[in-house]
């Protein structure tokens, strides 16, 4: 089964777990994902000064609340459902990957990277360097990552809802301890990491270096 198909249904019914290859699951927060922006959450929200691309906007919480702020905002997400779910709270979204072609490339203040979505496609130095291009001068990516010590981890996992089970697929996370590694080979660099509410969060801006980051 699809990957989309086990995701949708994990929206739809507000439970999911995701399981690697070692049989070690990890019950997916969507009850945190549909709900109201927390402490946390404005911790990288109050970062948005400008148009902000939320990268994986699922249900549509962080979108909604930068527009509630009257800040101009964008979520994509992959899956039609989660589109849905955010323009129902009033946020504008677009069924699209991150690694298709966008509006606004090049233009964009802040990509947001919220709730662990550095992990899409288990490649961060690719999907970073996919969130640079988006960027305008001196714009920046806000980001949750893991704790200090937690390191790179990849995985192949697949979700699991309700008797569903979806094919495998890559995904990653990404501890601090090597965000600085990570963004320098994206080109870019690490501007700010801080902690609130047992999460952790980074600040990362284009790189004024003149080597070449590919």
């Amino acid at each position: 089964m699809s990957a989309m198909t086990v995701y949708e249904a994990a929206l739809r019914h507000g439970s999911g777990t995701l399981v690697n290859q070692h049989g070690h699951a990890q019950t997916l927060p969507i009850a945190l994902w549909s709900g109201e922006a927390g402490t946390a959450d404005n911790a990288l929200l109050d970062r948005c000064t400008g148009p902000t691309l939320d990268v994986g906007c699922g249900p549509g919480r962080m979108t909604a609340a930068l527009t509630a702020r009257g800040v101009p905002a964008l979520g994509i997400d992959i899956s039609a459902l989660a589109v849905r779910m955010t323009t129902d709270r009033g946020g504008l979204a677009l069924q699209r990957s991150i690694f298709h072609e966008l509006p606004g490339a090049g233009r964009w203040q802040h990509v947001l990277l919220a709730d662990g979505n550095v992990g899409i496609d288990g490649d961060p130095v690719h999907l970073l360097r996919r969130c640079r291009e988006l960027l305008t001068a001196g714009g920046t990516i806000l980001l949750d990552v893991g704790e200090p010590g937690s390191g790179l981890l990849v995985e192949k996992v697949r979700l699991e809802q309700a008797g569903r089970t979806s094919d495998w697929f890559r995904w990653c996370w990404v501890g601090t301890d090597v965000l600085a590694e990570l963004a320098l080979r994206a080109g870019l660099v690490v501007q700010q990491v801080w902690a609130v509410d047992g999460r952790w969060q980074g600040q990362l801006g284009i790189s004024t270096a003149s080597q070449d980051p590919t």
